[in-house]
């Protein structure tokens, strides 16, 4: 049998009911449910909420370790990776938007991505030029059709 779990928890029973019930995340929904047990004295012992909340016990220890050092908001800080970095950014993503504001400047996203090469000595696949300048810059390359109906 596991060791009974010393936790004190700050928040009342009500506060965490509401907590629980008012999560949108369910990260933070099973780490409040986890504090709520132990408020109520449902659960005593690591394995019980391991088992009641399908983690291991190296999570639970992990979680009860973030209460203990930064209480509740420290316990429902989920950190995410920084990503990577933009390859065009800061002045060159703001040369490229004006480039982009002038009328009929590229035909096409090569001539964009030759431009970034150029102009900002950035190289850079078409793929990624068409995804940034489509989607982060919203922007759309506007063709005229042929007068000709050809």
């Amino acid at each position: 049998m596991s060791l009974r779990l010393q936790v004190e928890i700050k928040e009342s029973q009500e506060e965490l009911e509401k907590a629980v019930k008012y999560a949108v995340e369910a990260s933070s929904k099973e780490r409040l449910q986890m504090l709520y047990w132990l408020k109520t004295g449902q659960v005593n012992n690591r394995r019980s909420l391991a088992q009641l909340l399908g983690r291991d016990e190296a999570t639970i220890t992990r979680w009860l370790k973030k209460y203990k050092e930064g209480g509740y908001r420290g316990l429902l800080e989920v950190k995410q990776a920084p990503g990577k970095e933009a390859i065009v950014s800061g002045e060159n993503l703001e040369r490229l938007k004006q480039r982009l504001c002038e009328p009929q400047v590229f035909n096409s996203y090569s001539e964009i991505q030759e431009w970034i090469c150029t102009e900002l000595g950035v190289n850079i696949a078409y793929k990624t030029v068409y995804q940034l300048v489509r989607y982060k810059l919203g922007a759309k390359l506007k063709f005229s059709p042929p007068k000709n109906g050809k």
